[in-house]
C-alpha cells in the first residue's frame, strides 16, 4: 500500500490572515483552530477527501532561508490572465526567483511572503 499527502504544514507569522488568503485562493474553509496558534484549511467536505488539508501553524519567527517547497496552482473556471489577476487582487504579489520572462507560469507571493506558482494549465473541477 502506498501513502497519500493529507496535510501540508506551513510555519507562519498570522494563521488568521494566510487562512483567509488561501481560503479564498482555493475555495476553501476553515477546518479546526486552535488558540490563535494554528489554523487548518481544506475542503468543503472536511477531511479525508482527494485533496490535502493545510495547517498554518505560528512562529514569531519562521525558519530563514528559501522556502524548499514551493505550490503550484492551476485555475479551474477562468484562464490563466483572469486567475493572475484575481490572485492580485486578493493580496498576491509577483516574486523574483530569478524567472526569464519566457515562462508559461507566474511566481507570486502570499501575503505571508510564501511563494507559489500560478501554472498554465486550466483544470477541471475534482
Amino acid at each position: 500500500m502506498a501513502c497519500r499527502i493529507s496535510e501540508f504544514v506551513l510555519g507562519c507569522r498570522d494563521p488568521e490572515v494566510l487562512a483567509r488568503f488561501w481560503c479564498e485562493v482555493l475555495d476553501f474553509v476553515v477546518l479546526d483552530r486552535e488558540d490563535g496558534a494554528t489554523a487548518e484549511i481544506g475542503p468543503r467536505e472536511g477531511f479525508g477527501g482527494p485533496q490535502p488539508t493545510s495547517i498554518l501553524s505560528r512562529r514569531d519567527d519562521p525558519e530563514p532561508g528559501k522556502a524548499r517547497l514551493r505550490i503550484g496552482v492551476d485555475a479551474i473556471d477562468r484562464d490563466q490572465g483572469a486567475e493572475l489577476e484575481r490572485l492580485l487582487k486578493l493580496g498576491a504579489r509577483p516574486a523574483d526567483i530569478g524567472q526569464t520572462e519566457q515562462e508559461q507560469w507566474h511566481v507570486l507571493a502570499d501575503p505571508g511572503e510564501n511563494e507559489f506558482c500560478l501554472l498554465k494549465a486550466r483544470l477541471g473541477p475534482l
